[in-house]
């Protein structure tokens, strides 16, 4: 949002659009200090004119409900903002969780944007350098076009590979099937450092998130509460991520051996481990809440975890990968769509002729819709599995979650469209919690949605133990 904001202001000059989006508020584990230089920086703001302050934000509000501003720019709430005669509405990498409300009545900004549009006969444009399933079906359905270059072209901007995928990688380096950073990778570093800065992209923050014994594997566990141990650097003892017991006399009890290995290691850990590799070289990192915004146009090597990676000046020279089985083995319904449109949105980032190279299994298909950059064909693929499974956004599905007298209670008040099926209930983490999943066809989700509403009227009526009710949740 930020880089929108400034290229609209250079492109329109002041005064012809709002950025709408929360400001952090001052929480308990703020010291005055911190909100009294918050509150310095919203004075100093709204005395240029623009500002992010409770003040400067309800003007702006105010201004677009007026009409004189015509462009609105911002974050998932922007997505309500009363802009007046609208005309476009826009919606960029909708497949980002943070465009789904975690609460009640769960809204998602792009079918906010997208009932807007059809509401008030305006233009749509739903954007990425990914494609989502949802977006793949407006297209099935005839209700939006494809924009797109043809897929030749976009190949010659970038050349993107995956490590072990010939066999003349692998005769030069057989290990690399089993290295997580393995020669090839170096390689790619090494010559993009001659043009320009590298990003190297892992899927975790932190140092070892996770640590098992170096001679038989079995994870090692904290001796207090069982919890797993990591560590925080690199000259930290073991401790447990539960209870932060220190273990430094720590002995495996399966086999006594007292060697620990990272079986799964952040941003920390990688850089730590190439600023050895590369010692002339500097190393940055952006994760957490140290997230850099733009690096210049040096040699450096940049390490960040998804959605925090810096915008190089003049893009980057080469993008390495790592870990791309971490972010496909997640128990998730998304979890290969989700892998391609965060490796996209990294190879993104690179310069005219820069190269790309993910360490993983060549066999992978979302491996190998990124090497023919095709995220087209796999959310097409994606598709057609998700309708074949019958789930969104094939079928309309409704989850509903509480403790099973409640759920009994829902069911008895049901009045279910003839073609609903009833799955469950299954039990959840919690012990006390079950959940119920309600499935209809697509034409039926209006029907799934009344009688929902229905039966949570009487229930509020009766005053009976509430439930959670979730239409089309972005995750099961």
């Amino acid at each position: 949002m930020a880089r929108l904001d400034a290229a609209l202001t250079d492109v329109l000059g002041e005064g012809h659009h709002v950025a709408l989006h929360a400001d952090r508020s001052s929480g308990p584990s703020e010291s005055l200090a911190q909100v009294g230089q918050q509150a310095a920086g919203d004075a100093s703001r709204l005395a240029a004119g623009r500002g992010s302050g409770p003040a400067a934000r309800y003007r702006e509000f105010l201004a677009v409900s007026r009409g004189e501003r015509r462009i609105v720019v911002g974050t998932r709430s922007a997505a309500f903002a009363p802009v007046r005669d609208l005309g476009l509405v826009v919606v960029w990498d909708d497949g980002d969780d943070l465009h789904a409300e975690p609460r009640a009545p769960y809204p998602h900004v792009r079918e906010v944007l997208l009932l807007r549009a059809e509401q008030e006969r305006t233009a749509a444009l739903v954007g990425g350098f990914a494609r989502t399933v949802e977006a793949q079906h407006l297209l099935h359905t005839g209700w939006a076009r494809e924009i797109a270059l043809p897929r030749a072209t976009v190949r010659e901007r970038a050349l993107i590979g995956v490590s072990g995928a010939s066999d003349v990688a692998l005769d030069r380096d057989p290990s690399a099937g089993g290295a997580r950073v393995p020669r090839e990778a170096h390689e790619a570093l090494r010559w993009g450092l001659e043009r320009g800065p590298v990003l190297v992209q892992t899927p975790r923050s932190g140092y070892a998130l996770r640590l098992a014994c170096e001679r038989c594997r079995t994870p090692a566990r904290c001796r207090a509460c069982a919890g797993p141990l990591e560590l925080t650097g690199p000259t930290t003892p073991p401790r447990c991520r539960w209870c932060a017991t220190e273990a430094p006399g720590w002995a495996c009890d399966e086999c006594g051996g007292t060697g620990l290995r990272a079986p799964v290691v952040g941003d920390a850990r990688t850089a730590d481990e190439l600023g050895r590799s590369f010692p002339k070289v500097p190393v940055v990192s952006s994760s957490g809440d140290q997230v850099r915004a733009r690096v210049g146009p040096e040699p450096r090597i940049v390490v960040a975890t998804p959605g925090a990676e810096p915008v190089a000046a003049e893009g980057y020279a080469v993008v390495v990968l790592l870990d791309t089985w971490w972010a496909l083995g997640r128990d998730s319904m998304r979890a290969p769509e989700e892998a391609l449109r965060r490796w996209c949105n990294a190879v993104g980032l690179l310069g005219p002729g820069g190269r790309a190279l993910a360490v993983g299994d060549p066999a992978v298909p979302a491996l190998q819709a990124l090497v023919r950059w095709d995220p087209a064909g796999f959310a097409v693929r994606e598709a057609e599995e998700r309708r074949e499974a019958r789930l969104p956004p094939a079928a309309r599905l409704a989850t509903v979650t509480g403790p099973p007298g409640a759920l009994d209670d829902l069911r008895a008040l049901l009045a279910l469209p003839d073609a609903a099926e009833v799955l469950g209930p299954v039990p959840t983490r919690d012990p006390d919690v079950e959940r119920l999943v309600l499935r209809v066809p697509r034409a039926q989700g209006v029907e799934l949605a009344r009688a929902l509403g229905e039966a949570q009227r009487l229930r509020s009526a009766r005053k009976l133990e509430p439930v959670r009710i979730q239409v089309d949740p972005w995750e099961l």
